[in-house]
């Protein structure tokens, strides 16, 4: 069983009064962002020590226990040894940090002793805690659930962030080098309300960059990047993104069933962005549902754009190619994405909207079956490749 434990002690150096673990960070408050990465690695049950308790502090862990994990808030190492269970493996998160789920995997890789995550004191910002042999702890630890007992064991003024980490050095922790490129995706310790802002910014556009969709990464990201902060910083609910791109897609199908097919499926496009935007927020605000919905709506608008499509050149040229075509490749595309799993997608894969990106020059150009001809094509060699895939972990 793995256990997490996370602390929302300090308050921010430029927020008087406010915990840094309550400040806004990708979408969520950073303590949210921490327990997300905890459940991320396996944590059933996440303890969070306090010093008090704010109505930020209270929201935030109503909802991360929303997600099905166990939280406890305590006080004490004293109230943090009785609440973990004694054959559990504790994975510590610093006050203030903000890591990956790469980092987080590097100490979970095995089972031995306790192991911290370091880096060379040279490198190292002020206020990093030393652990000898010229490292500072980067604010990653797997522990033993004993040191807390020990902690307990001493008298209650002793800090027990610094102490489960004097003890484990004590102990001959290993030490975990941080990688390089940990610190370029924004590992750290921030008690800086504008520099945990400036950081939940490369986090969000990280999460965009990292789809593996070609439309998604190199249509999507972009507009996301620039999009999601201003959305973010203004609470813009998932819903109203989500919404005006669900508007502007049905604008595009009565544009397109109006005669005008090219600048329809222009809009349309806009649309799955607009859609893709609320999606990715739903997901940094754990609004898995919200999120399953923006997905099923971008693909049934992909879906429709196609039907519309092929409607319309029959409605024009009486010939029944098109609307068989679109009927095909619908077909073709549901399987391909039901066979293309997240894990093992290629980049080059279709997804629904990529179909509509594909078809735009062919409606530009006025040649329809022509475009629905070539992205069914594109949907029978993705699901092919899909299939061979899934038949190689087989």
């Amino acid at each position: 069983m793995l256990s997490g434990l996370l602390f929302a002690i300090d308050d921010a150096d430029d927020r008087p009064g406010r915990l840094t673990a309550t400040l806004p960070f990708a979408g969520v408050t950073l303590i949210e962002y921490q327990a997300r990465l905890l459940i991320a690695a396996g944590a059933a049950q996440i303890i969070i020590v306090v010093a008090r308790l704010t109505p930020e502090l209270l929201g935030a862990i109503a909802r991360i226990a929303q997600r099905g994990v166990v939280v406890d808030t305590v006080r004490s190492a004293v109230e943090a040894s009785e609440k973990l269970h004694p054959l559990s493996r504790l994975l510590v998160l610093a006050d203030g940090l903000i890591t990956t789920e790469d980092t987080i995997a590097l100490v979970l890789r095995d089972a031995g002793q306790d192991a911290l995550i370091v880096l060379p004191e040279a490198e190292a910002e002020a206020g990093l805690e030393r652990v000898g042999g010229q490292m500072a702890w980067a604010g990653v630890a797997r522990l033993d659930p004993r040191r807390v007992a020990e902690v307990a064991a001493l008298p209650r003024d002793y800090d027990l962030q610094s102490t489960l980490l004097r003890l484990a050095a004590q102990a001959r922790a290993t030490h975990i080098l941080l990688p390089a490129d940990a610190e370029k995706a924004g590992h750290g310790i921030v008690h800086h309300a504008e520099a945990l802002d400036a950081r939940g910014r490369a986090v969000v556009a990280r999460l965009v960059s990292g789809r593996r969709s070609w439309f998604d990464r190199y249509i999507l990201a972009p507009i996301a990047r620039l999009a999601l902060p201003r959305l973010v910083e203004r609470s813009v609910p998932a819903h109203v993104a989500g919404g005006a791109g669900a508007g502007l897609g049905l604008l595009g199908l009565v544009l397109i069933l109006s005669g005008l097919p090219a600048f329809g499926l222009l809009i349309a496009i806009a649309g799955t962005l607009g859609l893709g935007l609320g999606e990715t927020l739903a997901g940094l605000r754990d609004e898995q549902s919200a999120a399953r919905a923006g997905s099923a709506a971008i693909a049934a608008l992909s879906g429709l754009a196609v039907a519309a499509l092929g409607w319309q050149d029959f409605r024009l040229s009486g010939e029944d190619i098109a609307p068989v075509l679109a009927l095909m490749l619908i077909i073709l595309g549901i399987l391909a994405e039901r066979a293309g799993l997240y894990r093992f997608r290629r980049r080059w894969w279709a997804s629904p909207p990529a179909y509509l990106l594909v078809l735009f020059p062919a409606a530009l150009v006025g040649i329809v079956p022509w475009g629905l001809a070539l992205a069914s094509i594109y949907a029978i060699v993705t699901l092919t490749s899909a299939i061979e895939t899934l038949r190689a972990q087989v």
